[in-house]
């Protein structure tokens, strides 16, 4: 029988997440996006043989169209990857990337594999939030209670004024939280927190000069997340009107933006570490998903959190640092207080209000957020959680080394 062996992240990288539809990447394919970061996460360690990975894992949330056909394979073609190594795209919406991390992770623990790569790629700029042609099964819509339980079926920002109303957090806090993540975005730019995580993209840009009708195409590098707003305040975010009930208290400006991005990860076995000469940066300890009344989808990590934290034999209070995914600030109040999360310990460096959150690429990009967190500030155990559309929570918990 195969024992159980640990998995260690030995590199993460991300791009900038860009905002959709007018920002950095809105020209730029996902796969294209992907294999960016496939590259740069493997030119971390120079000392591994490409040959030596054996599968791309990668999170999309709405799989098809420009990021449909099994992205996870084609980032690994474009990036130029051995064509022995496979790839497999894994869809559990917001999610999708921790999940990644987590089968890439489990891989390795159970001895099938000594070198994975997880990763996750979104492009809301190009594939909208519920696709290009959705259709939801007719028999939702036979009564209220089946349209209720789908949850996505009448959209996310109602399940944000859902859990608004039932653990009752007031406007005036989830405007002061979204503003916080902002404030705190911005301080970490301006500090180069995110310097060791994030790997610059030249994109390219095209205007037409009329008189002489030629394309001109000019280039530049970006390093640094879009949609910090170091202008906003808690009296300009208190006058937008709701955006989702007319009565309600969920606006575009205390729920996370639309982006696009995408993040990977390399991890291997202790005998690959041994193998290649290779450093981990994280232990990969644990990781759950539980699921919850989609209507109020939100609360999700409520579920996930306390599972995940008993499969890696610690406690609430034995984290440091906390990537709660910020869907909506109504969601992130009343999990940090149902769970009674230490809010200092909650997204240091801002959240997806500030940072955005391009879907099935959140998950990797915010594992690459705490473990180089971890590292550089000398800290044991660091989690990322979310919630996940039609009722879903996932948490993965890992440990510097």
């Amino acid at each position: 029988m195969k024992t159980i062996q640990d998995a260690y992240v030995v590199a993460a990288t991300r791009t900038p997440i860009g905002r959709s539809h007018r920002g950095y990447f809105r020209h730029m394919r996902p796969d294209d996006l992907l294999a960016t970061v496939l590259r740069a996460v493997l030119a971390q360690v120079p000392s591994l043989d490409p040959q030596a990975v054996e599968d791309v894992v990668c999170g999309c949330a709405i799989p098809e169209a420009q990021q449909g056909l099994n992205i996870a394979r084609i980032g690994a073609v474009l990036a130029k990857l051995p064509k022995t190594v496979g790839g497999i795209t894994v869809n559990r919406f917001c999610a999708s990337g921790l999940s990644a991390v987590q089968i890439a992770a489990d891989r390795i623990r159970v001895g099938e594999a000594d070198v994975m790569i997880a990763a996750g790629a979104e492009s809301m700029s190009m594939v909208p939030m519920m696709g290009n042609a959705p259709s939801l099964s007719p028999s939702i819509f036979t009564n209220v209670d089946d349209i209720e339980s789908y949850g996505i079926a009448y959209g996310m920002g109602l399940t944000a004024e859902k859990v608004a109303q039932r653990w009752r957090v007031s406007r005036e806090d989830q405007d002061r939280f979204a503003w916080q993540s902002h404030m705190r975005a911005v301080d970490a730019m301006k500090g180069g927190e995110f310097g060791d995580e994030i790997t610059p993209i030249e994109v390219a840009e095209r205007s037409v000069d009329l008189p002489s009708s030629e394309v001109r195409v000019s280039t530049r590098t970006v390093g640094l997340d879009e949609g910090a707003r170091p202008d906003t305040t808690p009296e300009a975010l208190a006058r937008l009107k709701p955006a989702f009930a007319a009565r309600g208290t969920v606006t575009a400006g205390n729920s996370s933006q639309t982006s696009d991005g995408a993040g990977a990860l390399v991890l291997a076995s202790e005998a690959a570490l041994r193998r290649f000469g290779l450093t981990p940066l994280a232990r990969f300890a644990s990781y759950a998903s539980r699921g919850v009344p989609p209507h109020v989808m939100g609360i999700g990590p409520v579920e996930a959190v306390p599972v995940a934290l008993r499969l890696a034999g610690i406690g609430l209070q034995d984290l440091d640092w906390i990537e709660l995914n910020e869907a909506f600030a109504a969601q992130s109040l009343a999990v940090i207080r149902e769970l009674g999360m230490d809010p200092a310990k909650v997204n240091p460096l801002g959240g997806a209000i500030a940072l955005g959150h391009p879907l099935g690429a959140t998950g990797a990009m915010r594992a690459a957020t705490v473990v180089h967190a971890l590292r550089r500030k000398q800290l044991r155990w660091g989690m990322v959680t979310m919630c996940v559309g039609m009722g879903q929570g996932a948490a993965g918990i890992f440990e510097r080394v």
